[in-house]
């Protein structure tokens, strides 16, 4: 793939970048701006070249099957308006912004653009085509390209008109298509996950998060790959559950339980399962915390993290590893009385001296930035879906194979 810094002979030239600015806000706040920071060196990097750069993101959620009410209220709710400004702070330079996604007022901004200049255009998901990939969305947004760049990883799983449709067009017609800094970082660190090689054994993955259904292809895919997979989590349950434990009422996938009798079977030893858990008497509001002797869980009593045994043999396995993937907290860190699982593979994985470690981005990113581990992991990605679906589809992705 050609990356943003073999881009050559753009000065003067449109190039598209599709970002990723879907930042958490609230009445037109930012709340945290680390997806915009994230940007700024392929942002940097082509207006360093004199380009004219045109920036496309989503941010939120538009549900186009609503009322033209609700749509409209939506449509208000994630107003892209909000990162120009502090898009232009973190530059130093102006951000124009375009409050349209089509229509002449976009082309005659685009085609004002002086060398060096920013335009961010309003948030691509107002349109309905965005989605489907529509054909005629994706030439539209191609028209005025002369370059596209890939620097949004956490949409690079989506096949949209931004994230696929545009880089089609366009090395069709002989037009170059690159990824960013950002994305061409994530696909380095996470084929190294895929590709495994013989130094980077013992090989552990760590699994948590609300359902097994969810991962079920990245478990098939980390079966052929890892060493031994770690699954804490409401996941967990569902496999204790098929094994004949009892798990109170803690979650779990009745529909799933075939499969994660099958999987535990099949892989020999290589899935290591909680051997106790901390439980309460309700999600919220509990009057009573437990710990559990062994697997199983009382009646009355949901499991809520992992409990000192298990944290004792993942630790264990994890002190073993080279290579270490992280996608899915060991239990409901959210609530102080039930971090201790998720903090102790923080721990164990920041204490490996020479491993390789990524977490794979949502919630245990989200844990790890809390906890203050972040810049202990060789890697921390920015998109979870995509981490996942990089994994579980060998390393590939729509967004990142167009451009290939």
């Amino acid at each position: 793939m050609l990356t943003v810094k073999e881009l050559n002979n753009i000065e003067g030239k449109v190039i598209v970048v599709r970002v990723d600015f879907n930042v958490p806000h609230k009445n037109g706040v930012i709340n945290d701006d680390n997806r915009v920071v994230a940007a700024l060196p392929t942002i940097k990097e082509l207006i360093g070249k004199g380009a004219r750069v045109v920036l496309m993101s989503h941010l939120g959620k538009i549900k186009h099957k609503e009322t033209p009410e609700v749509i409209a209220e939506q449509k208000k709710k994630n107003d892209m308006a909000i990162v120009a400004p502090c898009l232009s702070n973190l530059l130093g330079q102006e951000v124009l912004f375009c409050s349209e996604t089509r229509g002449e007022k976009l082309l005659d901004m685009v085609h004002s653009l002086k060398n060096g200049q920013v335009l961010l255009m309003q948030n691509t998901r107002y349109e309905k085509g965005e989605e489907k990939n529509d054909p005629e969305l994706a030439k539209l947004w191609a028209s005025f390209a002369d370059g596209y760049v890939m620097d949004a990883f956490g949409s690079a799983h989506r096949a949209h008109a931004s994230t696929y449709g545009i880089p089609e067009i366009l090395k069709a017609e002989g037009k170059p298509v690159a990824v960013g800094y950002l994305v061409e970082k994530e696909v380095s660190n996470l084929t190294r996950c895929v590709d495994v090689k013989d130094e980077d054994r013992p090989y552990v993955a760590i699994l948590g998060g609300l359902k097994v259904s969810d991962k079920i292809k990245v478990i098939d895919s980390l079966l052929k790959k890892c060493d031994k997979i770690l699954i804490g989590g409401a996941m967990a349950y569902t496999f204790s559950k098929a094994l004949g434990h009892t798990i109170g009422t803690s979650p779990c996938e009745d529909d799933q339980l075939e499969y994660a009798r099958k999987c535990y079977e099949d892989a020999k030893g290589r899935i290591v399962l909680p051997v106790d858990s901390k439980c309460s008497d309700a999600f919220e509001n509990w009057t009573s915390v437990i710990t559990t002797m062994d697997c199983n869980i009382p009646e009355g009593m949901e499991g809520m993290d992992i409990g000192p045994k298990t944290i004792e043999l993942f630790t264990n396995e994890i002190k073993k590893a080279k290579m270490v993937f992280w996608n899915g907290p060991m239990g409901v860190f959210e609530q102080s009385e039930f971090t201790k699982g998720t903090i102790a593979v923080c721990e164990a994985i920041a204490s490996l001296k020479g491993a390789f470690t990524v977490c794979g981005g949502g919630d245990s990113a989200s844990a790890v930035k809390q906890f203050g581990y972040k810049d202990k992991f060789s890697h921390v990605s920015t998109g979870g879906g995509a981490s996942l679906e990089m994994i579980e589809n060998d390393g590939h992705l729509p967004g990142i194979d167009v451009l290939k």
